[in-house]
């Protein structure tokens, strides 16, 4: 399997998948067909090419994707799930944690952010000092396109 293809390959099928699923219309995956799940395909295809290629350094993008495009589904379709600022924290904890099973980078940012998306979700009454963390997830949660765009920028302009 050649690198540079690998992860087109597996976007392209995993979107030509979704595609072909939704014009069959079956029931049972019409709660699947939502912007979310292309979420959680691109995320499946950054973490295959990473595991597949051995080109470790996707692993964190695909974590990311995937476990955003699972929360949002969750938030949707389930009553339970739990729709707290912590779990974004706790996403990208875990995106850290995986990256730093192969890489061996990111182990203090995992469980930093492992350590304070527990303790949010976990403490019934956050102290006071606690509300300027919501107060900036509040705003991420508005203006989430306006971050994407920022952070897009960013990436251009990093060498």
């Amino acid at each position: 399997m050649k690198k540079q293809n690998s992860f087109l390959g597996f976007l392209l099928v995993g979107f030509g998948l979704y595609f072909l699923l939704r014009q069959f219309n079956i029931p049972l995956l019409n709660q699947f067909y939502s912007w979310p799940t292309l979420l959680m395909i691109a995320g499946v295809a950054f973490l295959l090419h990473s595991y597949m290629t051995k080109d470790y350094s996707n692993i964190f993008t695909g974590a990311l994707l995937l476990g955003f495009g699972i929360h949002f589904h969750g938030i949707t379709h389930f009553a339970i799930w739990i729709d707290h600022w912590s779990m974004y924290l706790l996403i990208i904890g875990i995106a850290f944690l995986l990256q730093y099973q192969k890489t061996k980078k990111g182990l203090i940012p995992a469980l930093v952010l492992l350590g304070i998306a527990l303790f949010a979700l976990l403490v019934p009454t956050a102290p006071s000092w606690f509300s300027w963390i919501q107060l900036v997830f509040q705003w991420i949660e508005r203006f989430w396109p306006v971050v994407l765009i920022v952070f897009g920028f960013y990436l251009l302009k990093k060498k």
